[in-house]
């Protein structure tokens, strides 16, 4: 998924200290009269959970009621992987590495750009309603330049009393992804029956993230609103979620060692100085090969232009204190 701010800014806040809860801002989805979503990260109080580095969550979007659905035209990506995961509707992918396939409620969709890569996302026609989450992932320095590649998993339903486990990346509990990535990573979503209280073993070199998406969660003491993303530094080895509320609860688990690289992220773009973002964004502009072509589109526009770079030089997201 793309970032689609007219004039994005640049992300140079550390993996500070702050522990506690990131609220959401709205961001539009393709223009003002596009779908709007839910951005927790990153934001100035802290800008990565582990290797994650972007989230936003979209939804129940009634398509119907609003006229016009998904419809991201091809855009690049650099130094990083995009995780798409719906809990409705349908989404239909191409991207520059001949890839074309579904995005699907309850099934991983995970595309590594590497050095460079296009993709498109369009909702389908039969899909009246859309809701779910769009993530992404910072390659570290030995991997941001890797092949373009793309990973699909359906993880089954792990049936835990009073919650279910979907585990799309890395392990939790008693489940295990086969997805590869470059750096441990957690992604699970977890759905909480009226009235249950889960405690979860945690790897405790891990910093987590929950994401709420329905319900009432309380997480560690601090209850949520939707789309909120509670946020637990390393050191803890459990986790706890209750649901506070009447009816079913679900929730998006985020986790990793923290990432302790130097980045700038610009727009789609993820590198280590101005000068990688200046580059990319002039080869994107340019039509250069880095980022091949999408066939197969076509939607409004040929492909999403970038926008212009501000006027001061980019800075590098500082190194963690601790």
């Amino acid at each position: 998924m793309s970032n689609t701010d007219t004039a994005p800014a640049e992300v140079t806040c550390a993996n500070s200290e702050f522990t506690g809860v990131l609220h959401p801002r709205e961001v539009p989805l393709g223009g003002p009269r596009a779908m709007l979503v839910r951005r927790t990260l990153p934001q100035r109080d802290r800008s990565m959970i582990g290797a994650w580095c972007f989230a936003d969550h979209y939804g129940p979007h009634d398509i119907r009621a609003a006229g016009r659905g998904m419809d991201v035209p091809p855009h690049p990506h650099t130094g990083l992987q995009t995780v798409s995961w719906l809990f409705e509707g349908l989404i239909e992918h191409r991207d520059s590495a001949g890839v074309h396939a579904m995005v699907r409620p309850g099934e991983l969709n995970l595309m590594t750009a590497g050095a460079g890569i296009c993709h498109s996302e369009v909702s389908t026609a039969e899909t009246t309603i859309l809701h779910g989450v769009q993530l992404w992932v910072a390659l570290p320095d030995a991997a941001r330049d890797t092949d373009r590649g793309f990973a699909h998993y359906a993880p089954p339903p792990q049936v835990l009393d009073g919650a279910t486990l979907r585990v799309f990346l890395g392990q939790l509990a008693d489940s295990q992804s086969p997805v590869h990535t470059f750096t441990p990573l957690l992604g699970a979503q977890i759905d909480l029956d009226p009235g249950a209280t889960l405690t979860l073993d945690v790897d405790p070199g891990f910093e987590h993230g929950v994401l709420l998406d329905q319900g009432v969660i309380e997480v560690c003491g601090t209850t949520l609103a939707v789309a909120d993303l509670a946020y637990q530094a390393p050191g803890p080895a459990q986790l706890q979620l209750a649901n506070r509320g009447d009816g079913p609860a679900r929730a998006i688990l985020l986790g990793g060692p923290p990432f302790t690289e130097e980045l700038v992220m610009w727009w789609n773009f993820v590198g280590r100085s101005h000068d990688d973002i200046a580059t990319y964004r002039e080869l994107w502009q340019a039509g250069d090969v880095r980022f091949g072509d999408v066939q197969g589109y076509t939607g409004r526009v040929a492909r999403l232009p970038a926008p212009p770079l501000p006027n001061g030089r980019l800075k590098p997201r500082p190194r963690p204190s601790g």
